[in-house]
């Protein structure tokens, strides 16, 4: 069974950087489109960025010119470099495909504050 390992997340002050990392345990990234997805506290998960097989990307408006996503076939691994983050970024962040077909990993928090 697929398993994703999302790592990288930590606390960090308002306008700071955190790189994201999603480990795939079964080699599926090189078959489908992936995203990168968040929840905050009381909030429903939603959708941040997208990386198509082609290597295009998509971003939500709330991160567009913030965060990049990107993926390293060769190691099985998706990234999200976050830049200039904000208190409202404060989430967990997942991995998965898009439209999300495999089982969630833990995620990583990501904590925005001062």
């Amino acid at each position: 069974q697929v398993q994703l390992v999302e790592s990288g997340g930590g606390l960090v002050q308002p306008g700071g950087s955190l790189r994201l990392s999603c480990a795939d345990s079964g080699s599926v990234f090189s078959r489908y489109v992936l995203g990168w997805y968040r929840q905050a506290p009381g909030k429903q998960r939603e959708l941040v960025a997208t990386i198509f097989l082609g290597g295009t990307t998509n971003y939500a408006d709330f991160v567009k010119g913030r965060f990049t996503i990107s993926r390293d076939s060769a190691k099985n691994t998706l990234y999200l470099q976050m830049s200039s983050l904000k208190p409202e970024d404060t989430a967990v962040y997942y991995c998965n495909t898009v439209p999300s077909r495999l089982r969630w990993g833990q995620g990583t928090q990501v904590t925005v504050s001062s």
